[in-house]
């Protein structure tokens, strides 16, 4: 369905603006979270090259785009299994209200699932519940993984949205690495606000599984 595409630097955030109300759309690729505030500026990639999975990345020619890593101090066997796990996102990620895979067995390069999130009203559209189908386009056990598709609700539409997982094993834990693009007209007329949008429910998503694994993970 989709292409590998060779990846580049990513291009400097566009700034949000100041007030402007936004929610995590976090579509096909990363979570939405229903946040009423403006993303943190993106952290600094902690990867040269450019991040991929099994030599494929983000769109390198998206206009919305954001990154952010986390250390998580839990086993790299409870991170990962908590992310692909996308059957129960929802048990710990309050913006994913619904999720269902679409094929059997572990998650692996083809499968597909399909999940729902809410998106408010913005000054250009209007409150809506975003249905996400995501295909894995790839995945390394315990290192990385990578899915992409449409997200689509009444009034709102993004085309096509792709998303990067690394897991790296550091002191103290696990470096989450994340970034993701989106691409079409709708959100592309307001790059600010979708900026905002997406750099915040990728904050988010981070938050909560650094918070859910580090309660898993066993004492010591």
């Amino acid at each position: 369905m989709f292409g590998s595409r060779r990846s580049h630097s990513p291009a400097p955030q566009p700034r949000p603006r100041a007030g402007v109300r936004t929610a995590a759309l976090t579509v096909s690729l990363a979570v939405a979270g229903v946040l009423g505030a403006a993303a943190p500026p993106a952290q600094a990639a902690h990867h040269s090259p450019p991040a991929q999975c099994r030599g494929e990345g983000v769109d390198p020619t998206a206009r919305i785009r954001y990154q952010s890593d986390t250390v998580i101090n839990a086993p790299l066997s409870t991170v990962f299994s908590l992310q692909t796990d996308v059957e129960r996102w929802p048990s710990w990620q309050p913006p994913v209200l619904t999720a269902e895979r679409l094929d059997p067995g572990p998650l692996r390069k083809g499968s597909r699932f399909r999940w729902t999130t809410p998106a408010p009203a913005t000054p250009s559209t209007p409150a809506t519940t975003l249905e996400i189908t995501s295909t894995v386009r790839q995945l390394q056990r315990g290192h990385c993984v990578l899915w992409r598709g449409p997200a689509i609700g009444e009034g709102l539409r993004i085309d096509e949205g792709v998303h990067l997982w690394t897991f790296t094993k550091v002191k103290g834990g696990v470096r989450v690495h994340t970034e993701e693009t989106w691409t079409g007209a709708q959100v592309e007329a307001d790059i600010p606000t979708a900026t905002a949008a997406l750099g915040a429910g990728l904050e988010a998503w981070l938050r909560d599984l650094k918070t859910t694994a580090e309660a898993r993970a066993p004492r010591r």
